[in-house]
């Protein structure tokens, strides 16, 4: 008898790690319920009704993550949840509290859904590495958050936000009795992200200097944070929180080949040189990523 994988939901789907994720998905056999919020009709919007065409196994919603009520209804039939919340204009002060909300009500609408049984959590590393003693010698690992004053003074509202949403989720969550997974990113890049994720990436690399002087600049393919997802999902061993990653910035040389990848998000100085011996020690540390994907021939730390 052949084995039907399950039904899951991926919120928001339009998001460009979302979309990694539903097409992720897909490839493995699983029917997703794809929930995009009404932001507009973007390119990757466009690409999942035509997607929803084709392929019987994707249903698309139209959510509000403000409105509890619509997410219930993209849930229904699910037994996980993949949330991944983004701004697609980017983030100011006022995207943290609304991004917070969201993730309550994800949460919330999860607790409510009983064949709900996961939920993989799309959280960030910039919700790991902010604080005063960031210039320390201390290891960045799963254990460690941003601390929310710290970025308040230093305007850093991506990392606020991804720190204070992923914390009302696991408060949340373990409330409610639900099982959660966080998988913590770095900056991801990818096929036309500089086109189709700009905000985001801008607000991540808001810091990047004193990121990349203190060992905690770290990128990471779009396909292989999809795939540490989707094991998160399947691997029923899977708890707490996963820096996810697969290289880190530690030399001049690297940091210019970002810059450029980056390219026109980021420019350098037309006249600029580099002597490519500056080199700063790594921090970060992914212990359990590795025993995660633990055979991937792509895992290159």
């Amino acid at each position: 008898m052949k084995y039907e994988k399950p039904t899951v939901c991926v919120l928001d789907a339009s998001t460009y790690v979302g979309f990694w994720i539903l097409k992720g998905l897909l490839d493995r056999g699983f029917t997703v319920h794809a929930a995009t919020q009404k932001n507009g009709e973007t390119e990757i919007q466009k690409r999942i009704r035509d997607m929803e065409k084709e392929e019987e196994r994707l249903v698309v919603f139209c959510v509000d993550v403000l409105d509890y009520h619509s997410i219930v209804l993209a849930l229904k039939g699910c037994s996980a949840m993949l949330c991944c919340l983004d701004s697609p204009e980017g983030y100011e002060e006022n995207m943290v509290d609304l991004e917070v909300r969201g993730a309550i009500n994800v949460v919330e609408a999860c607790a409510q859904t009983q064949s709900v049984e996961k939920i993989v959590f799309s959280s960030s590393l910039a919700a790991a590495i902010w604080r005063d003693d960031i210039s320390s010698e201390k290891d960045v690992d799963e254990k460690s958050w941003s601390d929310p004053e710290f970025c308040r003074k230093l305007k850093l509202w991506y990392a606020l936000a991804k720190t204070l949403s992923e914390q009302a989720a696991w408060a949340l969550s373990m409330d409610r009795m639900l099982k959660m997974v966080s998988i913590n990113s770095g900056l991801v890049l990818g096929p036309s992200v500089a086109q189709q994720n700009p905000q985001t990436t801008i607000s991540y690399l808001n810091g990047a200097a004193q990121m990349y002087e203190n060992g905690v600049l770290a990128f990471v393919d779009v396909d292989f944070v999809a795939n540490v997802h989707i094991r998160a999902l399947e691997d029923q061993s899977t708890c707490g929180r996963y820096l996810c990653f697969n290289h880190i910035v530690n030399t001049e040389d690297e940091a210019v080949k970002l810059a450029h990848s980056l390219t026109p998000l980021i420019s350098l100085p037309p006249r600029y040189h580099y002597e490519g011996n500056e080199v700063h020690t790594e921090r970060l540390r992914t212990n359990k990523l590795r025993k995660l994907v633990e055979g991937a021939a792509y895992l290159v730390l």
